[in-house]
């Protein structure tokens, strides 16, 4: 019996969570929401981690019912992320972990994704995709690594949808794309957007540019609404998605997709992937927003799989970096 706890904070998400043998015990997470209008600043974010976070670990024990004793291991974010709000973070795993003489875990966030996505929904070996605020990339397994087939070469899917949240002043409760896909779904007309697919990566910028001047000039003569400018945006972004994704599928052989990220929450993105998979005679492994979103209990259940094969952080070495590709973990507890 190996019970693992998880802490996640590269984001706006504060995450404690507690897994034991692959069951979640807890999962506690706090949220910082800024104004409508406005992005979360590296050094608000990081104090609002730092307020919280002996809070939300206590009370993620509690709902456990578990005690430091108890505990066998403590796993953080490396990265990667925001600089400050990781370290604010890593700064109390690293206190935790030698106040309670336990061994600590560094956890790439993106690897925490899919093995916490590959944990719920049972996928074996599917193509990944993995779409948030800060990251955007198709991902398959082999040889020890999780290989990335594309991804986006400039700004992310989740910081796209959130910046275009911005311009229209939508709120940042509970979160800006939960938004805009409410919004979306109330859209009637289809405004022509580019559509930035580059080989197997996708880019997002030069959309964004283009909403945004939309917006600016159609809004105001009535040619058009927000709602079908936030409908426009996502069925165009998501159908860049799909293109890769199914792309990859082809070449690594795969029935199966996993959606992970906080951008996996939106339904349609479920539904255009699960129209695409099912022409393919695939199917689609897809998660709520409990696991989607950024979780203390993704980065205890990668940590879980680490610390089974014996990777144990040196305490020298339990730094934080904004930039940790997927594919530099070596992937020790899978076999080819």
């Amino acid at each position: 019996m190996t019970i693992v706890i998880g802490m996640e904070g590269s984001a706006n998400k504060l995450g404690v969570g507690v897994l034991q043998d692959g069951k979640v015990l807890s999962n506690v997470r706090r949220t910082y929401v800024t104004p409508p209008g406005q992005g979360f600043l590296p050094r608000d974010t990081a104090e609002h981690h730092r307020q919280h976070v002996l809070s939300v670990l206590q009370e993620a024990m509690d709902e456990a019912g578990i005690t430091p004793d108890d505990v066998d291991c403590i796993c953080y974010t490396k990265g990667p992320g925001m600089g400050a709000p990781l370290v604010a973070v890593a700064l109390v795993a690293r206190t935790v972990s030698q106040l309670w003489n336990k061994p600590i875990i560094g956890v790439n966030h993106c690897i925490g994704h899919i093995e916490m996505g590959r944990m719920v929904t049972g996928s074996d070996n599917p193509v990944v995709l993995y779409v948030s605020g800060g990251n955007t990339q198709v991902i398959a397994y082999s040889q020890r690594r999780y290989r990335i087939f594309g991804e986006t070469i400039d700004i992310a899917v989740g910081n796209c949808l959130d910046r275009f949240a911005r311009v229209l002043k939508l709120s940042n409760d509970p979160s800006p794309g939960y938004n805009i896909e409410q919004m979306a779904k109330k859209g009637t007309q289809y405004v022509e957007l580019p559509y930035s697919v580059k080989g197997m990566d996708v880019a997002f910028s030069g959309i964004l540019s283009h909403v945004e001047a939309i917006a600016k000039h159609k809004l105001e003569s009535e040619e058009c609404t927000p709602e079908d400018l936030c409908f426009s945006l996502q069925e165009t972004v998501f159908a860049m998605l799909v293109e890769i994704t199914e792309r990859a599928m082809a070449h690594c052989g795969s029935k199966e997709v996993l959606i992970v990220g906080g951008v996996g929450c939106n339904e349609r993105l479920q539904e255009m992937m699960r129209q695409m998979a099912s022409e393919r005679g695939a199917s689609v492994c897809a998660m709520d927003e409990r696991y989607c979103i950024d979780n203390g209990a993704m980065i205890a259940q990668a940590g879980w799989e680490m610390f089974k094969t014996g990777q144990i952080t040196k305490l020298e070495d339990t730094w934080c970096t904004q930039r940790y590709r997927t594919d530099e973990v070596e992937v020790t507890w899978r076999e080819d």
